[in-house]
């Protein structure tokens, strides 16, 4: 609704007033943009520019040369990481890396724990970078491992070696959607 409509009618006869109330118009337009886009910067999922704001708040290395969703990744998977350090926690950080699912294998007598990618087949991006986050908030004197999941041979004895072929080794070991 144009403010102009909030007045009594008599008022769109005088140009003067209509002209003051476009003014005015297009600087509550552009204040309630700018309210929205400040909004934005306050939910992790949606930030661009407040990004660096998160990442300082947070202790984060800005990198602008990153995507936004890594960078974004990178502050809810901060997020979920304060506080006592709980396998779950762990598992959580894991997942919103590789939008996947992911086991947390305890070894207590051994001081060690595996990551172990139950959701995804083959190594998922982001390795390194789910290692730093899994190194920054995990206790200091635990050791982790990944572990990883690949398609047995046994797997793909259903299918001929001519529907095999158009596949290289590698998506063989770790593509979903083979035979699909």
């Amino acid at each position: 609704m144009a403010l102009i409509d909030l007045l009594p009618e008599w008022y769109n006869n005088s140009p003067q007033v209509v002209e003051l109330q476009g003014a005015f118009a297009r600087w509550t337009e552009a204040l309630a943009a700018a309210r929205d886009e400040l909004i934005a910067q306050l939910n992790v999922a949606t930030a661009t520019w407040g990004l660096a704001l998160w990442e300082r708040e947070l202790g984060l290395e800005t990198d602008v040369s990153r995507p936004y969703e890594y960078r974004r990744t990178r502050v809810m998977s901060k997020l979920r990481g304060t506080g006592a350090t709980t396998k779950a926690m762990i598992q959580n950080v894991a997942e919103s890396f590789t939008n996947g699912e992911v086991a947390i294998i305890e070894y207590s007598g051994e001081n060690r724990f595996e990551v172990k990618f139950v959701g995804t087949l083959g190594i998922p991006p982001n390795l390194d970078d789910l290692a730093a986050a899994i190194e920054e908030i995990k206790p200091a004197h635990l050791a982790f491992s990944f572990v990883f999941i690949y398609r047995t041979h046994e797997e793909l004895v259903p299918y001929t070696h001519g529907e095999l072929s158009a596949y290289t080794h590698e998506e063989l070991r770790s593509r979903r959607d083979i035979g699909a």
